[in-house]
């Protein structure tokens, strides 16, 4: 059993550059220097669990590549995002009335949440595709670096205050709101959750086999990324993108620099499609 070691309350300049450096390399994700404050909330847990006294001693471990687990467990910690149903609603809004009938007329739609996180956005998105595609098939595919989170996101099983952002008629449609043991929570109906195939994927590396789809979302994860790995991830996406199909990112987020005009073409801000 591990002693109980007392956790430092700060970490150097030099071990959070090393953990800035390893968290890169390993998501391609930035950790600015005003995120010191978090790693060491987040990482102090993982000391205490496994009675180390310094942050040193802790990236040696995950470092080492003797535990995948400790670095899987690492990287969730540090890449566990704020996320809510309908976040950016005027995103959806455009998918209803300018995409969804164009993909109906197709015969089918696929869509790509690419950051899903715990999986507010791709119910969300489930909820906008089953009122208004009817009988045309479709599937959603969501994934995320973080195992932590998409554990969360296939239960599909939220406190009620995360309810909010969700209109009350598809919370009465698509949410069952428990009872008893489970009060104070709501759980995604079964209708929804078995439309969506959730699967861990690091944007950095070559994308899994799926698509090609009629839509990707990768919303408010760019802005954690420099501008080479900005590149690189949307590259490799628009591979899993049909031509004419759509690629919406976060309202703070541009593709301005990123990919080439030839590429992808601006319709509206943050919305863009494939030429």
């Amino acid at each position: 059993m591990p002693s109980a070691a007392a956790v430092p309350a700060s970490i150097s300049d030099q071990d959070f550059a090393r953990f800035q450096s390893l968290l890169h390399k390993l998501a391609g994700i930035y950790l600015a220097p005003s995120k010191k404050v978090l790693l060491v909330g987040r990482l102090s847990k993982r000391l205490r669990a496994l009675g180390l006294d310094s942050f040193a001693d802790y990236y040696r471990l995950v470092a080492s590549g003797n535990d995948a687990q400790e670095l899987q467990t690492m990287v969730d910690l540090l890449t566990t995002n704020e996320t809510y149903f309908f976040r950016e609603p005027k995103h959806f809004d455009f998918l209803a009335e300018h995409i969804l009938p164009a993909c109906r007329a197709a015969g089918s739609v696929e869509v790509w949440s690419a950051a899903c996180s715990s999986g507010e956005e791709p119910y969300t998105l489930a909820m906008v595709l089953a009122e208004n595609l009817g009988s045309t098939p479709w599937k959603i595919t969501a994934s995320d670096i973080s195992t932590q989170v998409l554990e969360r996101a296939r239960r599909g099983h939220y406190p009620l205050e995360r309810s909010r952002g969700i209109p009350q008629a598809l919370l009465r449609k698509y949410c069952l709101k428990g009872v008893r043991e489970q009060a104070g929570t709501f759980l995604i109906s079964r209708e929804l959750r078995s439309r969506i195939s959730f699967m861990q994927v690091n944007l950095v590396e070559p994308p899994p086999a799926v698509g090609p789809m009629d839509v990707i979302f990768l919303r408010n994860v760019m802005i954690y990324f420099d501008q080479d790995t900005k590149r690189k991830v949307v590259a490799n996406l628009l591979t899993r993108l049909k031509p004419g199909g759509w690629f919406i990112v976060g309202h703070s987020e541009t593709l301005n620099g990123i990919v080439d005009a030839d590429a992808l073409k601006a319709v509206r801000p943050t919305i863009y499609r494939k030429l």
